[in-house]
């Protein structure tokens, strides 16, 4: 996983949350506070995806590629739950 590039993303993500928490107690217009909410939800769905995309070529090609039959099982079962908690949000 490319760990100092998704620290450095959080890291830059946790300073606009902090504006964003800025802009509530400073009572800003409500759509400006939307549209920043927004743009840190897009922030960190390109983590998550990246973080996701780094799993899939490094643990779940292991254990794809392994001969342990519930090790494949439970890699498989955590991407389909990671998928449907996606869709839940």
């Amino acid at each position: 996983m490319e760990t100092d590039n998704s620290l450095r993303r959080l890291k830059t993500i946790e300073g606009h949350l902090r504006g964003v928490i800025r802009m509530v107690e400073e009572d800003s217009y409500c759509i400006d506070v939307i549209r920043q909410i927004q743009a840190v939800e897009a922030a960190l769905n390109k983590v998550s995806a990246q973080i996701l995309e780094s799993h899939l070529n490094s643990c779940v090609i292991t254990a794809v590629q392994g001969n342990d039959k519930k090790e494949r099982e439970r890699v498989l079962k955590e991407i389909t739950e990671v998928f449907e908690m996606s869709t839940k949000v």
